[in-house]
């Protein structure tokens, strides 16, 4: 439980971060981080489409820039964008001028105001400047779907056990996840749906 939903003293750590939305309304945000790739990221849009949903997307800038066409379509169908680097870097590793600079490098492809940290950690000055130019973005459940210690029942049954009102729900769009998302996101859509919940995006 502690990687799948952040006790309240991890999200101490960015307190201004957005880690949950509002609890009293009966909506979940799914998020997908890592994309776009040509493996991945179209299944991804046609089963969101298949349901009606709208999601958002932390891209890697990278990816961006070598798929284009995918990027073109999470775009086109209507998807908001967020910002997850150029590299995909780990913050911890990383001079805080060096991060910033990657992350605006990323930025002038995807253009958005949104921000997540790769691996979910940053320096705290990295974290005090990205916020004053983007809003940042954790999480409430991490499905864990790039896990290869997790199949994709089980990533599935971690949706089901701690989804609550306001939760971001964080998916994977990348060859490592694609197995366990592929049986566990339309699954888990239709067990949410099942259950009342309305699907929103960050306004």
């Amino acid at each position: 439980m502690f990687i799948e939903q952040p006790p309240r003293i991890v999200r101490w750590l960015y307190p201004q971060a957005i880690w949950r939305m509002d609890p009293s309304v009966k909506a979940v945000y799914l998020t997908f981080d890592d994309g776009p790739i040509p493996e991945m990221t179209p299944w991804v849009l046609d089963v969101l489409d298949h349901y009606g949903i709208k999601a958002t997307f932390f891209l890697v800038g990278d990816n961006v820039r070598k798929h284009p066409r995918e990027f073109a379509m999470i775009k086109e169908r209507g998807h908001r964008l967020g910002n997850h680097t150029f590299n995909h870097l780990r913050g911890f590793e990383w001079l805080t001028k060096n991060y910033l600079a990657n992350a605006d490098k990323a930025n002038e492809l995807i253009q958005t105001d949104l921000f997540r940290p790769p691996h979910g950690h940053m320096r705290w000055l990295q974290y005090e400047m990205l916020r004053r130019r983007y809003r940042i973005v954790m999480w409430d459940l991490v499905t864990r779907d790039y896990s290869k210690h997790l199949n994709g029942r089980q990533v599935f049954e971690k949706v089901k056990r701690y989804a609550r009102n306001g939760s971001i729900i964080t998916f994977h769009d990348s060859i490592k996840s694609k197995e366990n998302t592929m049986y566990a996101l339309p699954r888990s859509i239709e067990w949410l749906m099942e259950q009342g919940y309305e699907f929103k995006v960050f306004d």
